[in-house]
């Protein structure tokens, strides 16, 4: 497919496929193959294999591993194949330590058999890339990290990235070790979930105090020192957040031999179990709102708008929603899912294999086997026929005008209305009241307010 210069996943960024399309078949500078010989004429290899976390309980990170597997067969296949000037460029986010400790003395060892004298040339670059309608751009023009592990590698990694993305406007920083670039990664965004995490807290105090920390999150954006404090919604998805402090916690002990990691890590491993069991509040709240209607959440028929991890992108790797969803299911509740952006859900219609055999989110919860036959529905008002449960996961821009009437009509009678981020106006949530709406949301206790004043004026 990729040879016929066509992408073999959808972007959102029309970008993707004008630059497939442009080096295949125009230039004819990218040919994809599956025979490993292709190295033995490489001057770089990038490799970005998987180096997952895999957690084995749900809300204690700390019993999880990393799996390397993948990255150290693929490191032995480079070994044994590539020519000695090759650079090798690690950009996968790794545990510190992956490159230097693990990495190096795999090819190391293939350069030894082989007869090779010279040191093999590996460098750590990781990725920064956000999906999106800017995907292409979040590669190219953005800040990147790198070194390499002796000087002719740093050099040479230098000398690449410079080549190929926008070092002029986006400066390249150049660390002395690669375990320094490892860490640049795991620590920004562990810096990230964390900020996340602690806004739980502060979510759950308004919601049984009366205050809309979304107002409050507003009027704090105001000091410019505080400005990148964000709502975490229905948990923290995406590939990284979620798992990059684990791979931290797990190389302290693992690759850099300290056995106190317990002692030394406190606030990340406590922000990744935070965020991963967020959105299991949102099925309490919806169970809640529908019991305030006379209505149960066994049997109920429930909408969740958004399936993937932030607003406007069809990823949905590590959605607080899919928690939500699962959740709900094992409660009894009948979820129908919508989302604009996204064609297939495979971590649940594939929840057998994927991410890999084992390891999906169901295992932490039961009554979860139907979900295997969950579709994404593209039709908003069919989807909500008959509903009594609207959740507004994600606020994807489809959703942040949706009118009380238009919901209520399509749904045909009043129902529970659950704002995961933030998405509704005071006046919208005073208009679901007067319809006879039953109305609950993530860090937002102001509502029972608004609920009584519509009440009280009826």
């Amino acid at each position: 497919m990729l040879n016929r210069g066509e992408s073999p996943v959808k972007a959102e960024d029309p970008e993707v496929d004008r630059i497939i399309r442009r080096c295949v078949t125009d230039r004819k500078t990218l040919t994809a193959s599956f025979n490993s010989d292709v190295l033995e004429f490489a001057d770089v290899v990038v490799v970005d294999v998987q180096c997952d976390f895999s957690k084995q309980d749900l809300g204690y990170m700390k019993s999880g591993e990393a799996d390397m597997a993948a990255l150290e067969a693929t490191l032995k296949t480079i070994g044994e194949k590539i020519p000695p000037h090759c650079l090798t460029l690690i950009e996968t986010t790794v545990a510190p330590g992956t490159t230097e400790f693990v990495a190096w003395p795999i090819l190391k060892k293939a350069f030894a058999k082989r007869g090779i004298e010279s040191v093999p040339l590996l460098a750590h670059s990781f990725e920064r890339v956000m999906p999106g309608r800017e995907y292409v751009s979040s590669i190219r023009d953005f800040w990147r990290v790198c070194s390499g592990c002796e000087s002719e590698a740093r050099k040479r990694v230098e000398k690449f990235l410079h080549e190929v993305l926008n070092t002029k406007d986006f400066p390249l920083t150049v660390m002395d070790r690669p375990i320094e670039s490892e860490t640049t990664k795991i620590v920004e965004n562990s810096y990230r979930a964390t900020i996340l995490a602690y806004l739980n807290e502060w979510s759950l105090f308004a919601e049984r105090n009366g205050v809309d920390l979304i107002k409050v999150i507003n009027a704090i954006k105001m000091r410019p020192t505080h400005s990148n404090i964000i709502f975490p919604g229905p948990g923290v998805g995406g590939y990284c957040l979620p798992k990059d402090g684990g791979l931290g916690y797990w190389a302290y002990r693992h690759i850099l031999g300290f056995e106190d990691g317990d002692e030394v890590f406190k606030i990340t491993p406590t922000a990744i179990d935070i965020n991963d069991t967020r959105s299991l509040h949102v099925a309490e709240l919806t169970r809640d709102a529908l019991r305030n209607m006379a209505r149960y959440i066994a049997g109920a028929e429930v909408v969740l708008c958004g399936a993937s991890y932030r607003q406007d992108v069809g990823d949905t790797r590590y959605s607080g929603s899919e928690m939500v969803v699962r959740k709900l299911t094992e409660m009894g509740a009948e979820v129908r899912i919508h989302d604009p952006y996204v064609e297939h859900w495979y971590e649940l219609e594939s929840q057998d294999t994927y991410p890999a055999p084992g390891l999906s989110w169901s295992r932490f919860f039961r009554n979860q086997e139907h979900l295997k036959e969950a579709r994404v529905e593209k039709d908003l008002p069919a989807a909500l026929k008959g509903a009594e449960a609207l959740i507004l996961a994600v606020p994807h821009k489809e959703y942040l005008n949706l009118n009380p009437d238009d919901i209520l009509k399509w749904a045909g009678q009043p129902l529970a209305i659950i704002d995961c981020f933030g998405i509704l106006t005071d006046d919208v949530i005073r208009r679901y009241f007067e319809l006879g709406c039953e109305v609950k949301a993530l860090g937002r206790g102001h509502i029972q307010r608004i609920k009584n004043e519509v009440r009280n004026f009826l």
